[in-house]
């Protein structure tokens, strides 16, 4: 079914003039990634909302984040196979989200090796996960339907860890709690590549959602210390500004709190505090509408935790 849903855009001449461009871009001399829509996912993007990068070793292939249906996945390895015929060998994780995560049940349908914090055996083992798949099984239809399911990993990384590909090294260093408990990051220090998940966006407002804000902006100043000339953020285009893009991330998280932290101490009613905030920094970015509302609400709520 995998395979059906997959090839399903060949087949129907409708569905293939709508699909969103997926393309392989490269960053360095080994690394690629694919960037999803500034959109929220949907049945028309295929949940193509988010980033995925790939490195091409001489022993094979080493993914990072799989894409938000079986279908992408698919779409990605087929962009894979017009650079190498090299065995894909790993998916990297770095967090659990719906948009980075339904695509992994055809890396692993190739035999890949998937790697992941332990952090996510919490989701995985969620009634949250289970909603949010059978949600998307109707929002996402029929791109995510009713053969997509969770893939657990085939290893943990609890703490930082070195992996050698074809003599290619991958540091993989946890970073969370912060987007999510379970943050991973992976560093090429050969090409000075770092793919930073959704701890960084670039040229769109950061979904906050349930976030650690307070430890989201200590992961950052973790990665501002990485010898980065190149950064592919979860969601955005990838930058060779690392350290500029990272500190915008981190800039809006800051205002963020420092926004809400006062009206979260002193009771002050939200939408209050809401209105009487300068938005007008990050007004201008792709969904700040969509977002910004939420990300504040869900900043007081925890700051109000933070000051009990």
């Amino acid at each position: 079914m995998i395979l059906s849903i997959g090839l399903a855009f060949f087949c129907n001449p409708a569905l293939a003039a709508d699909e969103p461009t997926l393309k392989a871009e490269k960053v360095s001399a080994s690394a690629w990634y694919v960037q999803g829509a500034s959109a929220l996912g949907s049945s028309v993007n295929q949940n193509f909302i988010s980033n995925a990068g790939f490195v091409v070793t001489p022993a094979g292939v080493v993914v990072i984040d799989a894409l938000g249906s079986p279908a992408l996945a698919t779409r990605l390895v087929a962009q894979i196979r017009k650079i190498t015929p090299l065995p894909i060998t790993h998916v990297i994780v770095t967090h659990y989200h719906a948009d980075h995560i339904y695509g992994l049940q055809t890396f692993k349908a190739l035999g890949a090796r998937i790697l992941a914090h332990p952090a996510a055996k919490d989701y995985l083992n969620s009634d949250t996960a289970r909603l949010r798949l059978e949600s998307s099984r109707k929002d996402m239809a029929p791109w995510v339907n009713a053969d997509t399911h969770l893939v657990a990993p085939d290893e943990w990384i609890e703490g930082e860890k070195e992996l050698s590909v074809g003599g290619v090294l991958f540091k993989i260093k946890p970073v969370g709690p912060a987007h999510t408990p379970e943050d991973l990051v992976v560093y090429l220090p050969q090409e000075k590549v770092l793919f930073a998940g959704d701890l960084v966006f670039r040229s769109r407002i950061p979904f906050v959602g349930q976030a650690d804000s307070r430890h989201w902006i200590t992961a950052l100043d973790q990665l501002l210390t990485f010898d980065a000339l190149t950064v592919v953020p979860g969601h955005g285009p990838y930058s060779t500004q690392a350290r500029q893009d990272m500190q915008l991330t981190r800039d809006y998280l800051v205002y963020l709190r420092a926004a809400m932290v006062r009206a979260a101490r002193e009771l002050e009613p939200f939408e209050d505090a809401y209105a009487a905030t300068d938005w007008s920094r990050f007004e201008h970015l792709p969904l700040f509408k969509a977002a910004n509302r939420m990300n504040a609400y869900n900043t007081y709520l925890l700051l109000e935790q933070e000051g009990r």
